[in-house]
């Protein structure tokens, strides 16, 4: 298994580097294409642009009546040789969703979409929300080497990219990993969006792996949510000491996956009940507002202790002042902040969504070896996808919420 996931890794980073002076399609190289298949063969021709797909889609920014259903979206072109073409077979909706359909970190999204300038204005209209996916590759780039058409795979989309509300998302190979074998469509769309976030967060922010966990008490401030249920996975995996905040009625479920303290925000200030308990090497903060106040000094102090908030002003200071002036004042807050409590002994991170397929790699293999599930909270179908927003909207979650896509006609 080891060998198989370096090969894996070695031919991601091959395709990464290697230089081609063509963005043309592959067809022999990339698996049966012929006659004979069963996956559609499209033109490269300006024909193709006439293709269509089903999706649901926004115009504007709003609320959850501005959602569009339409057989007419754009169909995904590949324009770079190490893109793949996924037949979507589920999705999932995430808070994110929610804040990108009001508009949420619009302005640094629309830099990364169009760094020089050159569309017009609302030029990423339609727009189709869904970060997460699980489906069957359909076409190849001139350099993906290591996946072909016929592949079940699975991904966390970048905000910046069309989502996976629709019937076909492209992506760049490095953002895509094998779907665990072990798991559907259904339940695989439940896990790269949270995995990949709680991987940055713990991981590139907190300092933690599977060769340095063994015996770290970690905080997960919000446990019962989508990041919160994998993370408590995540870190028993690695023989971690887990304690989880949730409400009464979702103990059972953070007990049930592994952690080994759970306090009840509703039984009282947490931050009390939390001061009882020793102190911890980590805390991950999914919900943010007021636990910035206290949860700090729930760290072992000068000892290298992290906290990691994943609620950031970052794209909140972007939209309001300006993608530069906006930067200028996410690196003020954060080095404040930083200073400010590194003098107390103590770390300040912020944690962020960070799509990888090589991290995907990893969790595949975890999931295979039973040490992670999905958590659903509830599923729904492609025609229920504004139900799914509103579900979300909603907050409170108890895991995930799925949209199944594929064979599903309107």
């Amino acid at each position: 298994m080891f060998c198989s996931f370096k090969k894996v890794a070695h031919a991601r980073w091959v395709a990464l580097y290697r230089h081609v002076e063509t963005a043309s399609l592959c067809r022999g190289g990339c698996g049966n294409t012929g006659p004979g298949s069963s996956f559609r063969k499209f033109s490269t021709s300006g024909k193709r642009r006439n293709v269509a797909m089903s999706a649901w889609v926004i115009d504007t920014y709003g609320k959850n009546d501005i959602l569009r259903f339409t057989k007419d979206a754009a169909f995904p072109m590949i324009n770079y040789p190490n893109e793949v073409i996924v037949k979507v077979h589920a999705a999932s909706v995430n808070p994110i969703d929610i804040n990108m359909r009001w508009g949420y970190g619009s302005a640094t999204l629309n830099v990364k979409r169009d760094p020089l300038r050159i569309k017009e204005a609302d030029s990423e209209f339609p727009l189709i929300l869904g970060r997460d996916v699980s489906g069957v590759v359909m076409e190849c780039g001139l350099n993906v080497s290591y996946f072909k058409p016929g592949d079940e795979v699975w991904a966390a989309i970048p905000p910046w990219k069309q989502g996976s509300l629709a019937e076909f998302v492209l992506l760049s190979g490095n953002e895509v990993s094998q779907k665990p074998k072990t798991l559907s469509h259904t339940q695989a769309a439940a896990i790269p969006y949270v995995a990949a976030t709680t991987w940055s967060a713990l991981v590139n922010s907190g300092g933690l792996n599977k060769d340095n966990c063994t015996g770290k008490r970690v905080l997960i401030i919000g446990a019962s949510g989508g990041v919160g249920t994998f993370a408590i996975q995540l870190l028993k995996a690695w023989g971690a000491n887990v304690t989880g905040t949730c409400s009464q009625n979702a103990e059972t479920l953070v007990r049930g996956l592994g952690a080994d303290h759970v306090v009840d925000y509703t039984a009282g200030p947490v931050d009390s009940q939390l001061r009882a308990l020793e102190r911890f090497d980590v805390i991950l903060d999914n919900v943010g507002g007021d636990t910035e106040k206290w949860a700090l000094s729930l760290l072992k102090p000068w000892s290298g202790a992290k906290y990691v908030t994943l609620v950031t002003p970052f794209l909140l200071n972007t939209d309001r002042l300006g993608v530069p002036n906006g930067m200028l004042q996410n690196g003020i807050t954060i080095g404040k902040k930083a200073l400010k409590n590194l003098c107390k002994g103590v770390h300040y991170r912020w944690g962020f969504f960070a799509p990888s397929g090589p991290v995907l790699d990893e969790v595949s293999e975890l999931v295979d070896a039973g040490k992670i599930r999905p958590v659903i909270e509830q599923q729904f179908t492609f025609s229920q996808v504004p139900d799914a927003l509103e579900k979300v909207e909603w907050g409170h979650a108890r895991g995930k919420t799925v949209v199944t896509i594929a064979g599903v006609h309107q």
